[in-house]
């Protein structure tokens, strides 16, 4: 796989048992190109191992008076240099092709995760988790993929180093291969430690990016209430505790690589020190300790290696553990094969758990008294199970379990907008670039939601001389245009789509009385026929759907058309707001005026009985 091949048709179905299992499955999947890169550095660290021995031909040549020998180590000199830049080169190419592959196909898995779980992920997993998840762990996680195939070269040629010292000069080479696991093996203590202040950095970083999120995202609600201050506080204090956290990272790898340094000088003062005695005993030449000594300086380079691939481990493995926390969620229900796709189902829509159904073809309006309840109904007829809603039998379209469905045919039959819905940025067209039915254009939705006032302030503020709507620029999460602006547009999105049933979580919660009321017949009108429910408690817009469905304490208190339901006080104390003195006063008063029309109902019911 090469970076121009990005992204992967399909990024397979990964191991989420453990982190270390996320690991493997990834290099698995690269085996191919860890084995390219671990050739290319065998080459490279080859090359360089055998410089020491040119070197002591050259010395020994210029003891000897040879000079055939001498130009002999030169002209090899020359042709190890060129390996060593070629090695090095593509190396580093294909180290990081490496990391730039697995890190893409990570974020890929993660990607369709969230695709997966829709709006119920960040109700699993915190949204600043997500995040680090897929920025800083990716990383991580790359960076360990790239690291392994510079560890193992590293770790062949060493071994091959050692075996070739033992048989050209046994008393030295001794010496050094008794001396080089110890090295290798010195800092192994230290690394737990080092490994636990790593994740309390993570952690606390993982914090930080969640609370900078969450003040972002509420920024013009804090200054309305003057809490910019108050909320930079805070992250001021937590940014704080990620800076000390990180030097106190900092010195313990430091002090690994104190050891990585100390260690190996100590071995090399030893083989000096022992080397010359051997040379002044005459058991070995001046070469070939020039050969030993050389040979054990490039030991220490591989030496960094095994530092860098502990280090990498130890921050890859909690990284890849949470990664695999993350891709382990699933549906409440396994989703069926995509072999197993069949046409998307039609008919009612009804949730089990509460009892809510929606007939087919009709406006249905559900008034729930606690919108956290609303929010939580609205993704269950939606598919999107929450992780406290484990075990709760799925919402089914026409019989059937939407839960059992295939992600995609679920996703196209019910469509689901939550209450706080995000506008991407990019152009209006690009916005409303969504997979649709095709059966309602860009201008029937945005004429439905009422959107004219929003074209008009979009083309005003467009530098864009076309004049043109749908090619003004929106930005970010449409942070530039009102509450009720962003609603209309994400209620124009979600028309466009057409889909078989779509559920609306108070759409139009953020708009003046006149506008809704003109949304709620756009949307009646522009929906005829194909299932619609709407999250609402506002008299204008229940007044309009076919049926209301009245939803206390988790399940159907009550259910007919708005004015049938005026007469239940709960239902109309959570229409009008109204406190229970005051819902009892209305109710009253309400029987008093209406007991003459209901006496004549009664007396003329028995006529038309008869008739």
């Amino acid at each position: 796989m090469q970076i121009r091949d990005l992204p992967y048709p399909d990024p397979g179905r990964p191991d989420v048992r453990s982190g270390p299992r996320l690991l493997l499955w990834l290099g698995r999947n690269q085996l191919a190109g860890q084995i390219k890169a671990m050739l290319w550095g065998t080459l490279h660290m080859a090359s360089v191992a055998l410089l020491p021995v040119t070197m002591g031909i050259a010395v020994q040549a210029v003891v000897d008076r040879s000079g055939i020998r001498l130009a002999l180590a030169g002209g090899l000199m020359v042709l190890l240099g060129t390996l060593i830049a070629l090695g090095d080169t593509m190396l580093h190419r294909t180290a990081v092709t490496n990391w730039i592959t697995a890190a893409a196909r990570l974020q890929q898995l993660l990607a369709r995760k969230t695709a997966e779980l829709g709006a119920t992920l960040t109700r699993r997993v915190a949204a600043g988790e997500v995040v680090a998840v897929s920025t800083g762990d990716v990383e991580k996680v790359g960076w360990f993929v790239e690291a392994l195939s510079r560890f193992a070269s590293a770790a062949f040629t060493t071994v091959a180093v050692c075996v070739a010292l033992v048989v050209y000069q046994p008393a030295l080479g001794v010496v050094i291969a008794i001396g080089v696991p110890v090295l290798v093996l010195a800092v192994l203590p230290l690394l737990p430690r080092a490994t636990k202040r790593a994740d309390e950095q993570r952690e606390k970083a993982g914090r930080a990016t969640e609370l900078a999120s969450d003040t972002v995202a509420g920024l013009r609600v804090l200054r309305g209430i003057g809490g910019e201050e108050l909320f930079l506080d805070r992250y001021r204090r937590a940014s704080q505790e990620v800076r000390k956290a990180a030097v106190y990272s900092a010195r313990m790898w430091a002090l690994i690589a104190a050891v990585q340094v100390a260690l190996p000088g100590l071995l090399l003062i030893a083989v000096v020190w022992y080397g010359v005695g051997l040379v002044q005993d005459g058991r070995i030449g001046v070469g070939e300790l020039v050969t030993v000594y050389g040979t054990v300086t490039f030991l220490l380079f591989p030496l960094r290696q095994f530092e860098e691939i502990a280090m990498a481990y130890s921050f890859s493995r909690p990284s890849a553990a949470r990664a695999a926390r993350v891709l382990a969620l699933r549906r409440t229900v396994p989703a069926a094969d995509d072999a197993d796709r069949g046409p998307a189902p039609s008919g009612d829509l009804r949730d089990p758990a509460s009892g809510v159904l929606a007939p087919a073809g009709l406006l249905t309006a559900v008034v729930c008294g606690d919108p956290d309840a609303a929010g939580r109904l609205a993704d269950r007829l939606g598919g999107h199970a929450a992780g406290d809603t484990a075990g709760v039998a799925s919402a089914r379209l026409g019989g059937v379990a939407l839960d059992e469905l295939p992600l995609d045919t679920a996703r196209a039959a019910v469509l689901v907008q939550d209450k706080d819905p995000v506008l991407l940025s990019g152009t209006l067209a690009e916005l409303l670039d969504v997979p649709a039915s095709g059966a309602v254009n860009a201008e029937a939705a945005l004429a439905a939601a009422q959107c004219a006032d929003v074209l008009t302030a979009l083309t005003q503020a467009s530098a864009d001389d076309s004049g043109d709507p749908m090619r003004t620029r929106i930005t970010e999460r449409g942070r530039s245009l009102s509450g009720g602006q962003r609603q209309r547009l994400a209620l124009a999105r979600s028309l466009v789509t057409d889909p078989q049933v779509l559920v609306l979580d108070e759409p139009t919660s953020a708009v003046d009385s006149h506008t809704e009321a003109r949304v709620a017949d756009g949307v009646k009108a522009l929906r005829k026929g194909r299932t619609t429910v709407v999250f609402s408690s506002s008299p204008l817009l229940l007044d309009r759907a076919d049926r209301v469905v009245f939803v206390q304490q988790g399940t159907v208190a009550a259910e007919g058309t708005h004015r049938e339901l005026l007469r239940d006080a709960a239902y109309r104390a959570v229409v009008t707001r109204a406190t229970d003195a005051e819902s009892n006063r209305e109710k009253t008063a309400w029987t008093a005026e209406a007991e003459p029309e209901l006496t004549e109902l009664k007396e003329i019911e028995p006529i038309e009985e008869s008739a």
